[in-house]
């Protein structure tokens, strides 16, 4: 049997890990040059402007698990305005997931397993198609950024935790003496 307080707070952990999908999509895309949009990493691989709509289509796709129906988004001109629908998309699923009135055809447990992972992952080819673009993300311990719950939007917060050694050229400064050998520094 349900508990009402756990499915609350089921719910509310989808809701900041949609917020957590926003940032690290934006961190991923902010500052790109223009012609990010059309990176071609190799054959058959999506190009930035294609994985971010089909990362609008896995978040359709999780509303139609609450709504019924289907979602196929037609390609959108641009990447802003593919950004634009994916943010909204996004919205509109942060939405239902705060709707207790919604009863969804599958466990939470499937929204993060499938849909929502699948979306994070795309999140992180963003990030990776910038390195390979010579355009590198700069470092950050996610641990301590500024992911709101209620904000699913595409003006995130700039990172309050950068990595110190992270260098803009994609290298790594030195490790500090008093820090050598630290578990889980890069």
């Amino acid at each position: 049997m349900s508990n009402v307080s756990d499915d609350a707070a089921s719910r509310h952990m989808l809701r900041h890990f949609l917020a957590a999908l926003a940032y690290r999509t934006q961190k991923a895309l902010r500052g790109a040059p223009d012609d990010f949009a059309g990176y071609q990493a190799g054959n058959g691989v999506r190009t930035p402007h294609e994985l971010v709509r089909h990362m609008t289509s896995v978040i359709g796709y999780a509303r139609t698990m609450l709504h019924g129906g289907t979602f196929s988004p037609p390609p959108l001109p641009s990447l802003a305005d593919e950004i634009t629908r994916f943010h909204a998309t996004l919205a509109a699923l942060h939405a239902d997931f705060g709707d207790p009135a919604l009863t969804a055809q599958i466990s939470d447990e499937q929204f993060l397993q499938g849909p929502l992972s699948d979306a994070m992952t795309h999140a992180g080819q963003l990030a990776l198609l910038r390195r390979l673009a010579s355009t590198p993300v700069p470092s950050e311990d996610f641990i301590f950024a500024a992911i709101r719950t209620d904000d699913v939007g595409a003006s995130q917060a700039e990172p309050v935790a950068p990595d110190a050694r992270w260098r803009p050229d994609g290298s790594w400064a030195p490790l500090d003496a008093d820090r050598s050998g630290v578990e889980g520094t890069p």
